[in-house]
Parts: C-alpha cells; sequence; structure tokens
C-alpha cells in the first residue's frame, strides 16, 4: 500500500507549531529541511516515516492524533457551543489548533471516558449501528437497584418514544451502584432505560469504549495520548 504523503505546510501546521503561512515564510528563510534537505516550497510532500526539521528540531507528524480524557461534568462534547464550555478548550494550545472532535458524545452532566481525534473514518466506523461497538459505563440511581432490572434490559428496554433497544449487560455494585454495557448510542439511551423502569440515573461515568478503558490515573478534566495498543484496539472495529 502507498504511504500517505501530505504537503509539508499542513504537516507543521497540524502539529500547531504555526501556521501555513508562517510556514512557507520559514521555508524561504531556508529554515525547514526534509531529509536534510532545504526546501523552499512547502507543496512538497512528505511521509510519516520522512525527516521533517524546522529550525533543526524534528517534526513529529502523525497523520492522526488520538487523545483519551476524562470528561467533567459541565463541559459538552462540541467543537462550538456559544452557552456552554467546550472539552476542546481543556486541551493545551497546540492541541487546540487541531480540529479535533469526540468519538461518541457524552452529556453535559456526564463524565468519564472521551477519544479526541481527527481522524474522521474511524469515527464513522466506531458510531455505525451495524458495528456494535460496546460503551460501559457506572451509574448511580436515585432508588435502589432492583433484582427485575437483569431481566428487563437483557430482554430489551422500551423506550418512551417506543425504541426498543438491543440487550444491555448490566452489573450490581451496591444498592443504588451498578454497571451497564451497551452497544448503541441513542439520545440520552441509559438516562431513559432507567425511566423507562421507573427509576432515575443520578450520576453516569463512562468507563470504556470499543475495548478501550478510562486510564485509572487520569483525573477529572486531565488527558493523555492513547498507546499504540489503544488505537489499534479502536481500529479493530473497522
Amino acid at each position: 500500500m502507498e504511504k500517505f504523503k501530505e504537503r509539508v505546510d499542513k504537516i507543521i501546521a497540524s502539529t500547531g507549531l504555526m501556521s501555513r503561512k508562517d510556514a512557507k515564510r520559514a521555508a524561504a528563510e531556508r529554515r525547514i529541511r526534509l531529509n536534510g534537505a532545504v526546501i523552499k516550497d512547502t507543496s512538497a510532500k512528505a511521509t510519516e516515516e520522512d525527516e521533517l526539521t524546522l529550525d533543526g528540531r524534528k517534526i513529529l507528524y502523525k497523520r492522526y492524533t488520538y487523545i483519551m480524557m476524562n470528561k467533567p461534568k459541565g463541559y459538552v462534547c462540541s467543537t462550538d457551543d456559544p452557552s456552554s464550555p467546550i472539552v476542546n478548550e481543556l486541551l493545551d494550545e497546540a492541541l487546540q489548533r487541531l480540529p479535533l472532535f469526540s468519538i461518541g458524545r457524552l452529556d453535559k452532566d456526564t463524565t468519564g471516558l472521551i477519544i479526541l481525534t481527527n481522524d474522521g473514518p474511524l469515527a464513522h466506523s466506531l458510531l455505525s449501528p451495524s458495528k456494535h461497538v460496546e460503551k460501559s459505563y457506572e451509574f448511580e440511581l436515585e432508588d435502589p437497584f432492583e433484582d427485575g432490572y437483569f431481566e428487563l434490559f437483557e430482554s430489551g428496554v422500551v423506550l418512551d418514544d417506543g425504541y426498543v433497544c438491543l440487550p444491555a449487560k448490566l452489573t450490581r455494585l451496591g444498592e443504588r451502584r451498578g454497571a451497564i454495557t451497551v452497544c448503541e448510542g441513542k439520545y440520552h439511551q441509559i438516562k431513559r432505560m432507567f425511566e423507562s423502569a421507573g427509576n432515575r440515573i443520578c450520576t453516569l461515568k463512562r468507563i470504556s469504549i470499543g475495548g478501550v478503558k478510562l486510564d485509572e490515573a487520569l483525573n477529572c478534566a486531565e488527558y493523555r495520548p492513547l498507546t499504540d495498543e489503544e488505537a489499534a484496539a479502536l481500529k479493530g472495529h473497522f
């Protein structure tokens, strides 16, 4: 398979170091080298394996970026929301320059695992209803956990609009606490499932997506790049 190639100015801009316009200026000043050779035209293309330097410093280029974040309460998974803070604002300045978006949004009052990326094909695959990618959450209920929930959720909860959910896996963690795994993502689905069962979700936290688990070392609002193994696990759903 032919290696993916990208323009040098776009590569530099994607790292957040400078704009494409500034990259062109830097090239004219002979500050950019590709595999050791000075380049004056930033329309030249490079792959992830080429050595690209700016002022002697190597540009670490990857076509796609994958970030794991422990989303705090009060933030929305949107790239633009005038009424609420967005999760991208929690990223450092360089990452904020990248066109990152959340794979599978969480509600404003839901916390836990989100994956921020610029990999559109991967996001489309993970969110495709036909893929049945599992997502797991921990929750706390307003009223005590009932034994009848197991059969109800495994047989498919009927939502208020008549939609019949796919079977979900439930685990009891305490009198009012539990965990649930679903393989679809309807609007406010888990909250609506428990409302249909006559209860109410008080807190909800996502702990895994497609086999990738939330890093317990990440505090609320903290983030880190996905490991190669975690990225491979997500890509395994293509």
